[in-house]
């Protein structure tokens, strides 16, 4: 067991959330207890994993995408005051870790999601980026490296094939970052992989020759949050459940 502003303390620290120009704030969103004894783990803070933490009786949610993103409207009315209320009738707390989830040497989504499909050892490419990469022992096929991403994470992934030369050089980054892919071919890649797809990723993997793979949002960030649930679980004496909410994006 272990108080809730002090877990927020030590993942504050363990993430270095200090570091990074976010998005959204990153630690306590909702504090609604004062003792974490049981801790829920999934992606997206939406109403059914809510449910599913008020269901397992869960004092605190750990998540990747919690809320007060920049841009939205700040009245907590409609589905927002649905998900807030809901935590505090049911004495959940919530807390969320963006960016600083994502970069993490050994907790972040791009270093599990290397993990995952049999790409370590691999690195992040400098200090500013999130982009991770890794040089194969042997070269691969584009369409090989497509159907490990599908096994391993249980989606196929959209491939936009520029040519069909083999692959030794692959780079990522889970989630939103198909915006990252004139870095990645700057850089030299061969492939890269992402979450999302735009309808302007496509052309920007054909003109510059890069072979681009959509492995979805959801599904590439999975991972992060497990690893980190399962350090604090084990560091404090905690039970602890990941839910995995279905979705295809």
């Amino acid at each position: 067991m272990i108080d809730i502003l002090s877990l927020e303390s030590y993942c504050n620290e363990l993430l270095s959330v200090a570091a990074f120009n976010d998005y959204c704030p990153n630690g306590l969103q909702v504090e609604a207890t004062t003792q974490v004894e049981r801790l829920m783990l999934g992606v997206t803070a939406c109403q059914s994993l809510i449910e599913a933490a008020e269901a397992w009786g869960a004092d605190t949610l750990l998540v990747h995408h919690g809320y007060f993103w920049k841009g939205e409207g700040e009245p907590l009315r409609g589905i927002k005051a649905n998900r807030v209320g809901a935590l505090f009738r049911q004495r959940t707390s919530l807390l969320a870790y963006h960016l600083p989830l994502d970069a993490h040497a050994d907790y972040g989504n791009n270093r599990q999601l290397g993990e995952r499909l049999g790409l370590i050892p691999a690195a992040p490419i400098s200090d500013q980026s999130l982009i991770w990469e890794t040089r194969l022992p042997e070269p691969t096929t584009p369409q090989a490296l497509a159907q490990r991403i599908g096994d391993r994470l249980g989606r196929v992934p959209t491939h936009i094939a520029p040519d069909g030369r083999p692959l030794t050089r692959i780079g990522w980054c889970s989630g939103a970052a198909q915006g990252a892919i004139e870095e990645a071919a700057e850089l030299g890649l061969d492939g890269y992989i992402s979450g999302e797809i735009s309808e302007q990723t496509v052309h920007l993997a054909r003109e510059l020759g890069i072979h681009y793979y959509a492995a979805g949002h959801h599904a590439t960030e999975r991972y992060g949050v497990q690893a980190l649930g399962a350090h604090l679980a084990e560091k404090f004496s905690l039970e602890y459940r990941f839910v995995d909410v279905e979705n295809p994006v």
